[in-house]
């Protein structure tokens, strides 16, 4: 079989392998690359930790320091002058007082603050209370005592319907003083003398004022028909001090108190 001429005319065509590649060129300040950029691993020294010189100056000088959950300090440190006593709240002087007398085997006892009228009569036992009565139209007939306060009884002459009773204290000499107002009980008839209206009041006393050497002054003032009548006990005031009383624990109840407080 003979070949064309037309195929005997075609030169073999050379196939050239393929290029090696080429890396990308990157343009300035910019990768063409998809990966992400690698970084360096800087490990930091944590700001709450001391650096090594600091712990070798630390660990000189070596201390305990008390703080609570805020890092706060717990300890108050108070310097005194010479000649100032340091200040104990009363409860600790308290316990310390029952402590040393459970040591010594003694009677525990508890000191009570009262307060004692300074004039030694009720001014309604006397025997001219009905003569002063109508004299000032008001008194001071009786003064009761106990822990939350005093009260007072007073008498005042019915002038007319329309009255007003009320009593000024003061626990420091006059120098600060408050008012109360007295308030209506009954009507009765004195024994030889006036129709009386009976008025109560009632002095309450802060718990701070309850040591012993305080003292409280009060004045009764009676309002009616625009004049005031008082009763100031003759111009010295009705006057109570504060004092003290020691009440014996029994022995069976001395375990129980030490457990209260």
């Amino acid at each position: 079989m003979s070949r064309s001429k037309t195929d005997s005319g075609k030169r073999p065509v050379k196939i050239r392998p393929p290029s090696p590649k080429t890396a990308p060129r990157q343009t300035a300040g910019r990768s063409l690359s998809c990966e992400p950029p690698t970084k360096s691993i800087i490990q930091r020294r944590t700001q709450s930790l001391p650096s090594p010189s600091e712990r070798r100056r630390l660990s000189r000088r070596a201390s305990v320091r008390f703080v609570d959950s805020l890092g706060l300090d717990l300890e108050n440190v108070k310097v005194f002058k010479s000649g100032e006593d340091p200040f104990v709240p009363e409860h600790v002087l308290f316990r310390l007082l029952m402590n040393a007398e459970l040591a010594s085997s003694k009677r525990m006892e508890i000191s009570l603050p009262y307060w004692k009228p300074m004039f030694s009569v009720q001014p309604g036992d006397c025997s001219n209370f009905t003569e002063r009565l109508g004299c000032q139209q008001v008194c001071l007939e009786r003064v009761l005592c106990y822990e939350p306060g005093i009260i007072g009884i007073v008498q005042v002459v019915n002038v007319a319907f329309e009255k007003e009773v009320s009593v000024r204290y003061s626990f420091t000499n006059w120098k600060s003083c408050s008012e109360t107002k007295a308030y209506w009980v009954a009507s009765k008839s004195i024994s030889n003398g006036p129709c009386c209206d009976t008025f109560r009041f009632h002095l309450p006393v802060p718990p701070y004022i309850l040591h012993p050497g305080a003292v409280l002054e009060f004045a009764i003032c009676y309002k009616v028909m625009g004049v005031q009548f008082w009763d100031n006990n003759g111009g010295q005031n009705y006057k109570l001090t504060c004092q003290s009383y020691n009440l014996p624990v029994p022995k069976e109840c001395e375990d129980s108190m030490i457990h209260f407080i």
